[in-house]
């Protein structure tokens, strides 16, 4: 009698559109949770909860497995081999360009669909793999919305680049130098340094000899504080200061005003874009977790409700989500969202940059024009 009961209502949900049982899914998330680049990765995290939060308000419970790869892709790996054998419908994450990159090939060999929400390598979509699928645009992107951004503004002939020797850092200024070299601009200082190097005083003087009208940095947030702040010590004075990305797009770097103010930077997203939902979920972070959220949350929050709802609606079969992810398309808190092929990439979405600029400790977006909140400062004013 029990079992007919259970037939019956199974049979009168489906007989009516509007009603539906909760569905399950079990989803990886791979992310940097301790370490250095953890204060980056708890913005991932918190994105992801909210996307959780709004997952089960729409009837999709989320199994979700956490692993924590501390920034380093032989940890990464094994959490993407572990996860792949607990049977997950896909895997968001990781944070890093190291550590994505080095997943992204496990994700096809165990065909695990992997969706990658913020590493900007270049590599991670450009090596043809049917499994892997990047949500925010790749590192060409950050150096290209810059230099446009910079070129518009003035006219600059010359720029320095000082970048960390890592993935990220050496992808990101490899774009921009072939982009300047389109535009005609002139490298006169190119800089690689280790991360994590308590004094970058000298790399910062031989740069400020060579009197560039741009400087282009990579790094992440404890670098990027501590480069500008010693870019002020020796007065290395452009006409602007490009940052690519990462940690120049925290706020723990909008804070130090003494040093960040008037610094350029790109990012994914920025509350005050007029995509569906930005402004609300920036409140809601604001509100949940006592801070502004960076775009890595955003990024995080759309990657998690993609691959979830997708995975739901394929009940959890990997080959039907990844085929779910290639044809579908999605509009939310990142804009419009497809995973396309096209100039060397694989299922990469087209991501609207945003070139934002800090002005008295609050980021301001400068450009595009139509997306703007103020007017850029430039130059950059003489150091106090």
């Amino acid at each position: 009698m029990m079992r007919r009961g259970i037939v019956f209502a199974l049979a009168f949900c489906l007989a009516l559109p509007g009603l539906s049982l909760a569905a399950n899914v079990k989803i990886g998330f791979i992310n940097s949770i301790t370490g250095p680049e953890a204060p980056i990765g708890e913005n991932l995290t918190n994105g992801v909860t909210l996307a959780i939060e709004d997952l089960k308000k729409k009837g999709i419970d989320v199994q979700l497995l956490k692993e924590d790869d501390t920034g380093k892709p032989q940890i990464s790996m094994s959490a993407m081999e572990k996860l792949a054998g607990q049977g997950v419908a896909g895997v968001v994450g990781p944070y890093t360009s190291a550590c994505a990159n080095a997943v992204a090939k496990l994700a096809e060999k165990y065909k695990v669909p992997l969706l990658v929400p913020a590493a900007a390598k270049e590599e991670i979509t450009r090596q043809n793999l049917k499994y892997v699928y990047r949500l925010n645009a790749p590192a060409d992107q950050y150096a290209s919305s810059l230099i446009d951004a910079a070129m518009t503004m003035g006219k600059p002939k010359t720029i320095a680049f000082i970048y960390e020797n890592t993935d990220f850092g050496t992808s990101t200024s490899k774009t921009a130098k072939e982009y300047v070299a389109k535009k005609g601009i002139q490298v006169v200082a190119d800089e690689s340094y280790s991360k994590g190097s308590p004094d970058y005083r000298s790399t910062l003087t031989k740069i400020k000899a060579k009197n560039p009208d741009l400087v282009f940095m990579v790094s992440y947030v404890a670098d990027a504080i501590l480069l500008m702040r010693q870019s002020r010590e020796i007065g290395l004075q452009p006409q602007a200061f490009l940052g690519g990305g990462a940690g120049f797009t925290t706020v723990q770097f909008a804070k130090e005003k003494e040093i960040s103010n008037n610094v350029f930077s790109t990012t994914q997203w920025t509350d005050d874009v007029n995509w569906p939902g930005a402004k609300d979920f920036f409140n809601r972070y604001k509100s949940k977790f006592g801070k502004e959220p960076t775009y890595h949350a955003a990024c995080a929050y759309q990657a998690m409700l993609i691959m979830a709802e997708t995975a739901s609606k394929n009940g959890g079969d990997r080959e039907k989500t990844k085929a779910g992810l290639k044809s579908g398309s999605w509009k939310g808190i990142m804009g419009e969202t497809k995973f396309e092929d096209y100039e060397g990439f694989t299922n990469q979405n087209k991501h609207q940059m945003l070139v934002l600029q800090i002005q008295n400790g609050q980021f301001e977006t400068v450009f595009p024009t139509k997306f703007a909140s103020k007017k850029p400062v430039f130059p950059f004013p003489k150091w106090k």
